[in-house]
């Protein structure tokens, strides 16, 4: 049986419609797809507050109020993610500084398939653009 790892993820939706992605570095697993930050959930620790201490080291920004959306879970060589996203609707675009990530983007929702995406990312991707940012 694979290992189950459990990871949270941020998409950041500004007014307009638009969700912010970042693109993984080289030399790490999923080099150079594109995904919703975040990060493993450690040991004793609840899905939210690991969501906002991530975001704390990978954008440096803190994060405001979350609203929780349904997990997606993939299997991998090296283990299955459950993948748990929380969306954050801006009113203004926050200052993010990458720490982690080489790159990233605020993405359109109808051009969200320009680009290629970790496989785990891919329904939540879906599941915005059917039903959370209808009105982009």
């Amino acid at each position: 049986m694979k290992k189950l790892i459990h990871v949270v993820c941020l998409v950041l939706a500004d007014r307009k419609g638009l969700f912010f992605a970042a693109q993984r570095p080289v030399g790490k697993s999923q080099s150079l797809l594109w995904e919703f930050p975040g990060g493993k959930v450690e040991p004793g620790e609840n899905a939210e507050d690991a969501l906002r201490r991530e975001i704390r080291e990978e954008l440096s920004w803190t994060v405001g109020e979350l609203k929780r959306l349904p997990d997606s879970t993939h299997e991998y060589d090296f283990g299955t993610i459950r993948l748990t996203p929380f969306l954050h609707e801006c009113v203004e675009r926050p200052l993010i500084s990458l720490t982690e990530h080489i790159d990233s983007k605020w993405v359109v929702p109808s051009e969200w398939t320009l680009l290629k995406w970790a496989p785990a990312d891919i329904p939540i991707v879906e599941h915005l653009v059917k039903e959370v940012l209808v009105y982009a």
